[in-house]
């Protein structure tokens, strides 16, 4: 087991990528802390992990409300008493031309997928500089990297994201802590789903590998970057898009 006795903080993985990556590191022995908004959601899927035999918590939390992170991390503390590796997975869409762009949608997808994870990070950190080690991991997506019609808000929260990772990674080198992001590319999940077939048709034509990627492929990279294989690799950003951005 790659991650027995350790401790995995996934945020948004009540469904999708990060319910995936939970479910990657549960798999690999390790006791993940499923986080969501929704509470009894986040208990019910941390005890569908546990029936299959692995080990899990959840927690209700809003990751935009830095007060409430600390609530809830302090807790998983006095339960848990380590974090040992952080997924920053929690996001949002809200898309529009900028020009039809509310200010509203703006401001909620920067605050959920930005600023969340400023306030995980920078709370669960501060257990990690205690340690003297730990792995932040991050989810943004390659829409960060190249912009994308109708994703103005979306683009501007994911390149923070990596931005962000690349600043807080020279930071805490020095207390043996990585941080890297990783950055889906077309990714079949509920939120995919929601695009009409001309468009996948139109996107597929653009991926050489000639397929949407699955949640596993995201939550390999992941576990890849947690493991013992990736102590020396922090700062960086791993691109899973068939071949997209090529």
């Amino acid at each position: 087991m790659l991650f027995k006795d350790e401790v995995v903080l996934v945020t948004g993985s009540t469904r999708g990528i990060g319910l995936a990556v939970a479910q990657a590191f549960a798999e690999q022995g390790a006791l993940v802390i499923i986080i969501g908004r929704d509470g009894p959601q986040a208990q019910s899927v941390a005890a569908q992990i546990k029936a299959k035999g692995h080990l899990a918590d959840g927690f209700g939390c809003d990751v935009t409300n830095l007060a409430q992170v600390q609530e809830t991390v302090n807790k998983i503390l006095d339960i848990h008493k380590r974090i040992d590796i952080l997924v920053n997975n929690a996001g949002i869409t809200r898309d529009n031309l900028l020009l039809r762009l509310d200010e509203n949608d703006w401001d909620e997808v920067i605050k959920v997928n930005l600023k969340g994870t400023f306030n995980v990070t920078k709370v669960v950190t501060k257990a990690m500089l205690r340690a003297k080690k730990g792995k932040v991991i991050s989810i943004a997506s390659v829409i960060g990297m190249t912009g994308n019609v109708g994703q103005a808000n979306y683009a501007a929260s994911k390149a923070g994201i990596i931005a962000f990772s690349k600043s807080v990674a020279k930071e805490f080198a020095y207390r043996n802590i990585t941080v890297n992001v990783v950055a889906p590319g077309y990714i079949r999940t509920d939120m995919t789903a929601k695009i009409s077939e001309a468009v996948q048709s139109k996107v597929l034509e653009h991926i050489p590998l000639a397929r949407f990627g699955e949640v596993a492929d995201v939550a390999g990279v992941c576990l890849f970057l947690a493991s013992p294989a990736a102590n020396y690799i922090t700062g960086q950003t791993i691109v899973v898009d068939g071949g997209l951005t090529i």
